[in-house]
C-alpha cells in the first residue's frame, strides 16, 4: 500500500465545519411508477440521467473505498468525522440508485449491460490507479456532483414536471447531500497531497467519464428501447430539444455551468467559493420538515457520526 504525504493544510473557509448527517432512506421503487421522460419530458436527456444513475453507483463505491483508505491519514478530527459522513452518505446513495436502476431495467433499460461495462472501467481502470491518483479522482468526481447539485438547486422546477414522486425525491435527496459534503473530498486531497498537477489529472479523468462516457451511454438507450426511433421525426425533435436542455449556454445543465466546472482549474480554487448555504437551508426545510417535507415519508433514520481521535 502506498502511504500518503502529510503536510500542513488550512482550508480557505474560516467557518466551523458543519455537521453532515447520514440519512437512511427507503424509497421502495416500483417499475410501474417510473417516468422514463423524467427530465423535462424528454427521452434523450432523461436517458443520459438514467445512464448517470448507473455510473453513480460505481463512482460512489470508488469514493467510499478511497475515502475509507485515506481517512487514517487525516489529522483534523472534525475533517475525519466528515470523511465518515461522506462514506455513509455515499454508501446509501449507491444502495438507493441500485434499487432505482433495478426498476429501470423493467423498462427495457440495459442495466445489466451498462453495469458490466462500468464495472470493467472501474475494476480494470480506475481502481488500479495509484492511491494518490484515486484520491485526486475522488475530488474531481465530487466537484462534478457539486456543480450538478448547484444547478438543480437553482432549477427546482425541473423536479416538478413529472408525476414520478419517488424519482423526484431520489434526485432531490441526492442533490441535497452532494451539496452538504461538497468540500470534504477536496479538503482531504489538499491535506494529504495538495499537488496541483495531480489534482488536475484527477479532474481530467472525471471530466472524461462524466462528459463523455456517461452521455455516450445515454445516447444508445432510446434506440435500444425502441429501434424505430432511428427513423421517427418526433424522436429527432426530442434530440434537438434534449441537446438544448443539456448544452444550452443560458440554462443548459452543462452549457450554463461550464465556467463553474472549469473553475476547478484555478490553483486557489475551493468548493466553498461557490456558496450554496442559503440553498441548503431552503431545501432542508422543504425536504426534511417533519410534517411537510418531501423526503419525510422515505426517511427512516438520521444520525451524525461522533468525533474520534
Amino acid at each position: 500500500m502506498q502511504t500518503a504525504t502529510i503536510h500542513q493544510y488550512v482550508p480557505k473557509t474560516a467557518k466551523p465545519r458543519a455537521e453532515v448527517p447520514i440519512r437512511h432512506m427507503d424509497f421502495q421503487f416500483s417499475a410501474d411508477g417510473v417516468d422514463t421522460q423524467f427530465f423535462r419530458n424528454t427521452e434523450l436527456a432523461t436517458a443520459i440521467f438514467e445512464a448517470l444513475s448507473i455510473f453513480l453507483t460505481f463512482g460512489e463505491d470508488l469514493v467510499i473505498d478511497t475515502a475509507r483508505y485515506h481517512r487514517q491519514f487525516v489529522k483534523d478530527p472534525e475533517l475525519k468525522r466528515q470523511v465518515t459522513s461522506l462514506i455513509g452518505q455515499e454508501a446509501i446513495h449507491s444502495k438507493m440508485h441500485n434499487e432505482f436502476n433495478d426498476a429501470l431495467a423493467k423498462h427495457r433499460f440495459p442495466v445489466g449491460f451498462y453495469r458490466f461495462l462500468a464495472d470493467n472501467v472501474f475494476e480494470y481502470g480506475f481502481k488500479r490507479l495509484p492511491n494518490r491518483m484515486q484520491l485526486s479522482l475522488m475530488a474531481g468526481i465530487e466537484h462534478f456532483t457539486a456543480v450538478l447539485s448547484e444547478y438543480m438547486m437553482k432549477h427546482e422546477d425541473i423536479f416538478f414536471e413529472t408525476e414520478d414522486e419517488k424519482q423526484r425525491a431520489l434526485w432531490m435527496w441526492h442533490m441535497l447531500e452532494e451539496s452538504e459534503h461538497k468540500d470534504i473530498a477536496y479538503d482531504v486531497f489538499q491535506e494529504l497531497s495538495g499537488n496541483y498537477a495531480l489534482r488536475i489529472s484527477g479532474f481530467a479523468l472525471a471530466t472524461f467519464t462524466i462528459m463523455f462516457l456517461v452521455p455516450l451511454g445515454g445516447v444508445f438507450i432510446p434506440i435500444f428501447r425502441n429501434p424505430l426511433n432511428m427513423v421517427r421525426p418526433r424522436y429527432w425533435k426530442d434530440v434537438r430539444h434534449s441537446l438544448a436542455l443539456l448544452a444550452g449556454p443560458k440554462d443548459g445543465v452543462f452549457g450554463s455551468t461550464m465556467n463553474h466546472i472549469m473553475d476547478y482549474l484555478r490553483p486557489d480554487f475551493h468548493p466553498n467559493d461557490h456558496d450554496t448555504s442559503a440553498y441548503l437551508e431552503y431545501y432542508k426545510e422543504k425536504l426534511l420538515n417533519p410534517e411537510t417535507g418531501l423526503l419525510t415519508p422515505y426517511l427512516t433514520k438520521e444520525f451524525v457520526p461522533p468525533v474520534r481521535a
